[in-house]
């Protein structure tokens, strides 16, 4: 008797045999940012022991995960530097010092977080902040699908998507956060401060421009207000801006502007009918 499956099981052991991942990589991803955001910050950590081998034996663990990592990854994407993990490690002190600059802004412009301690335990702003820089340093690296693991990891967490590419300055801050999306080309400098449902993204989206600045850019001290959309690569804010909630953006605006959306505010009909808007979804 013919087998009624045979189609479907030959096409998925060609799929398979030809795409055949590790399934450990998906698990493994997040354990490791958990491990280096454990190492960093005692908030994140699953144990705490406050001595100098206990911190030299995390850093072993972190250095450890990672090379197993790149084993796993290594033979869909090969790896041209074998220091890799060397050079990871060597560069979290400088990952630390700009995370804690981070979590100070957000402190410091948030009225409601009492302590920067708050911020770091309890803020998902935060946390897509910290998974991006992590991401954003192995990316920097020439490893491209870990980075990626790593903030799709975030963006399942806190409902923020950065891209591991995109490339921002230091005392950033995500306020609540959820459905902020930074595309990969994307700029933002330093002491720039974003809200809930802001967009920085392209303005057309197309393979052929894969290789083209497609997002844009945002100059130092920028404030960019909920639900807000700037597309563009060529698009720039200018430095000291601000971009007020459900603003349209696709072109560039200069120093120290303010970027408004009017609300139209009119009576409605006394008759107390339905207005045509009310009919608008």
């Amino acid at each position: 008797m013919e087998d009624p499956h045979a189609r479907l099981v030959a096409a998925l052991l060609d799929a398979r045999q030809r795409h055949c991942f590790p399934p450990d990589v998906r698990k493994a991803a997040p354990e490791f940012v958990g491990q280096v955001l454990g190492l960093l910050f005692p908030h994140f950590a699953d144990r705490l022991e406050c001595s100098a081998a206990a911190v030299r034996r995390d850093v072993t663990t972190v250095e450890a995960s990672l090379h197993r990592l790149l084993e796993l990854l290594e033979p869909h994407y090969p790896r041209t530097e074998p220091s890799l993990p060397a050079r990871f490690m060597a560069g979290l002190p400088d990952t630390y010092a700009w995370l804690q600059q981070d979590a100070q802004a957000i402190f410091d412009a948030d009225p409601a977080a009492r302590s920067v301690d708050e911020v770091i335990l309890t803020y998902p702003g935060f946390l897509a902040i910290a998974i991006y820089r992590v991401a954003h340093a192995l990316h920097g690296l020439g490893f491209p699908l870990l980075p990626r693991l790593l903030t799709e990891h975030a963006h399942q967490r806190t409902g923020v998507d950065i891209h591991p590419g995109a490339v921002i300055g230091r005392r950033f801050v995500i306020d609540h956060g959820t459905g902020v999306v930074i595309g990969e080309t994307t700029l933002i400098g330093s002491n720039v401060k974003l809200y809930q449902g802001v967009t920085l993204g392209a303005l057309m989206v197309e393979k052929a421009l894969a290789d083209k600045k497609r997002h844009p850019t945002i100059e130092d001290d920028v404030v960019v207000y909920a639900n807000a959309t700037i597309l563009g690569g060529e698009t720039v804010v200018g430095q000291g801006s601000i971009i007020a909630g459900n603003a349209w953006l696709t072109q560039s605006v200069p120093r120290n502007s303010i970027v408004t959306r009017r609300s139209e505010v009119r009576p409605r009909n006394g008759d107390g009918g339905l207005d045509e808007l009310d009919y608008h979804i």
